[in-house]
């Protein structure tokens, strides 16, 4: 056979013919796959239904309302996490303290917020088992409903949010909320109280980070000092200063002395 046999284009009835072929197989593929997902779909039952079809049961529809809550609840918990407790502080002088060593990624991210998570845990274990004591517990139980139960858990994390808030930051928002002055601090809402505490455990976490910052900041202006007197003025200042704050750092045993601040500020 010739090259030029090879080099023949495709008579047009053959390819009518093979695109036939090709559209006859998809529908016959395609046949059978709805065929089986309808007979499936016949034989098994589906495997979570959530509906509110029967709405004459009353307890059917409050199950599915609390379903829904609980849902909603899951989905704020790491805000929740975040905000209402010690993470905020410790997360941002955690960080803070990498800047100022200079290690840039070390610590990993993943180092500081288990870091941070753990603390947290420890720090805000007294008041979880006083909720879980006097509000989970009885809820099970089935001793009190679940608006007692908001009620009392809300009690221990609204007096440790009270013990880390600031007076001016707490007249701040109530000022904002054009609120009534209230009588005791028991009368200040709860969604006041929040973003207090917030702005509270802001400003505490970037002083004890400005109070971190001196020390090392120090060192960084004697290095560049030295080395700018020496002539070297081409080599940065920070590879040279870096190994002598890691070094005063493990030598004044630095996480001990962080972590122990911070964990007895909270008390």
């Amino acid at each position: 056979m010739s090259r030029s046999d090879h080099s023949q284009p495709v008579k047009p009835h053959r390819r009518r013919r093979v695109v036939m072929r090709i559209a006859l197989t998809a529908l016959v593929l395609s046949g059978l796959a709805v065929s089986a997902v309808s007979a499936w779909g016949q034989s098994a039952a589906p495997l979570i239904s959530i509906g509110l079809d029967h709405a004459g049961d009353q307890g059917k529809v409050a199950m599915v309302m609390q379903l829904f809550l609980l849902m909603t609840v899951l989905s704020l918990a790491p805000s929740i996490l975040i905000m209402l407790t010690s993470f905020t502080r410790i997360a941002i002088v955690f960080s803070l303290l990498r800047q100022a060593l200079g290690t840039n990624q070390l610590p990993p991210n993943q180092v500081v917020i288990g870091l941070s998570l753990f603390l947290t845990f420890y720090i805000m274990t007294p008041v979880w088992q006083q909720v879980n004591h006097d509000a989970l517990q009885p809820l099970i139980a089935k001793k009190i409903d679940q608006k007692q139960a908001l009620d009392k858990a809300l009690v221990p994390i609204r007096k440790f949010m009270i013990s880390q808030t600031r007076e001016k930051d707490l007249a701040l928002l109530v000022n904002v909320a054009k609120m009534k002055r209230p009588a005791n601090i028991d009368a200040v809402p709860t969604t006041v109280l929040i973003p207090a505490f917030i702005i509270s455990e802001l400003k505490t976490a970037f002083e004890i980070g400005f109070m971190l910052y001196i020390p090392f900041l120090i060192i960084d202006m004697v290095v560049a000092s030295v080395l700018l007197s020496m002539g070297m003025m081409m080599l940065p200042p920070v590879m040279v200063s870096l190994p002598f704050k890691l070094m005063i750092f493990v030598l004044a045993d630095g996480w001990h002395l962080i972590v122990g601040s911070l964990v007895k500020s909270f008390g």
